[in-house]
């Protein structure tokens, strides 16, 4: 950030639950509480902002009725505001015992030409809280103890309360139905644990400039069998059938078509299939009218790294899989992949931006494979193609189909 920029005055709110969730109305004599912090923003503009408590230090912090009394003021370490995620001794010193059981981050103000933006707390823990922006344009413009911003910071949370309330947070997922993916061939295959982990390291420490990890969502673990099928027709139905066990019972059905261009390949999920994998292909044949040819079975470890753009707040998945056949564990496909996978944002609905901000992460992702030896390229190499290549070369495979 420019100078300009960390000299902002950036606030945290806090008042009662009931002004987020609505549980009870809002009332003159009620706390709010300003904490003054450094700016915490990633970048500016920003959609998404995250705070981690410890890294705040000593903070000002000052106690005003939600009409504009003052309550008092006081000098407290951000990891003392909320041990256990409930309000610490001298925040309730503050704001008085019948007040501070209900007392969380309301939001995160920052100080902009015009007034303030404001950002709606949307999750919170004893350690951090995220937030996300509420107003396309600074709002309550004055003194931030004149509270002229409180009255539309609450009017914007109410106006998105279902989403902002959600247990999910995820706002919307642009291009539905549609996948968007760069795949890079991983030769010689690496230890995709490691590789994975230290591609998560560089997104904590701001390698991936307005990127951090997806907030409480960073990792994810993936291990299945998959049972594909290479759909040779209808000519319009082209592309695959996967089966993939799911955890309790019964299978997923990925059906992907490759008449689209190759980045963007659409796509459909069916779930809930109850059926033996000697079932498969008549299921696809007789129920989806498909011509399939069945592959050989194979193995995925698959472990995500998910990347949010703190400045859109789209969120990026990036893959690393290791692919090996049952029969012939051998025969690996090691790939990493980026996909598109969802927006947290309540005030971006530009589909293009999605393109751009890939387009920006494919050219750092292809930078930094290529620096530590494991890809080339882009390519455009499916785990259809693989199988189909693994029983030209090895044509005994195709009895283990």
């Amino acid at each position: 950030m420019s100078s300009d920029e960390t000299t902002r005055c950036t606030w945290i709110v806090l008042g009662g639950i009931h002004l987020l969730n609505g549980t009870a109305p809002r009332r003159a004599d009620e706390p709010i509480v300003l904490v003054r912090v450094a700016a915490q923003e990633v970048c500016v503009p920003s959609t998404t902002v995250v705070i981690r408590w410890d890294t705040l230090g000593e903070c000002d912090v000052i106690g005003l009725t939600a009409e504009g009394g003052r309550l008092g003021a006081d000098r407290i370490e951000g990891s003392g505001l909320f041990p256990d995620a409930i309000a610490g001794p001298a925040l309730r010193a503050l704001v008085g015992p019948s007040a501070a059981p209900g007392l969380v981050p309301l939001c995160y103000l920052a100080e902009h030409p015009g007034g303030y933006h404001v950002y709606a707390q949307i999750r919170f823990y004893p350690q951090d809280a995220c937030f996300v922006r509420t107003t396309p344009e600074p709002v309550g413009e004055g003194p931030v103890q004149a509270l002229r911003w409180l009255t539309p910071a609450l009017a914007a949370h109410t106006a998105s309360s279902m989403q902002l309330n959600n247990h999910l947070r995820y706002f919307r997922t642009h291009f539905a139905g549609t996948e968007l993916e760069y795949k890079y061939n991983l030769d010689p295959a690496p230890d995709v644990w490691a590789v994975s982990l230290e591609l998560l390291k560089a997104l904590r420490t701001g390698e991936l400039d307005g990127c951090r990890p997806e907030y409480r969502e960073e990792f994810q673990i993936h291990f299945t069998e998959n049972y594909l099928f290479d759909v040779t027709g209808p000519e319009s139905e082209r592309g695959y059938a996967s089966f993939i066990p799911t955890v309790t019972a019964g299978h997923v059905l990925k059906r992907k078509w490759f008449e689209q261009d190759a980045f963007a390949r659409r796509e459909q999920l069916y779930s809930g299939i109850e059926l033996s994998p000697d079932g498969f292909e008549a299921y696809l044949c007789s129920e989806l009218g498909l011509q399939v040819t069945a592959m050989p079975p194979f193995r995925r470890v698959r472990y995500d790294v998910q990347c949010e753009s703190m400045r859109s707040g789209h969120v990026y998945g990036i893959f690393f899989d290791h692919c090996s056949l049952l029969a012939a564990p051998e025969v690996v496909l090691s790939q990493c992949e980026l996909e598109y996978r969802r927006s947290r944002s309540l005030l971006n609905h530009d589909e293009n931006e999605v393109l751009w901000e890939m387009e920006r992460i494919d050219h750092w992702l292809l930078s930094y494979l290529s620096a530590r030896g494991l890809t080339k390229q882009r390519t455009f190499y499916s785990k259809r193609s693989f199988l189909r290549d693994a029983v030209a070369a090895r044509p005994e495979l195709a009895s283990d189909r």
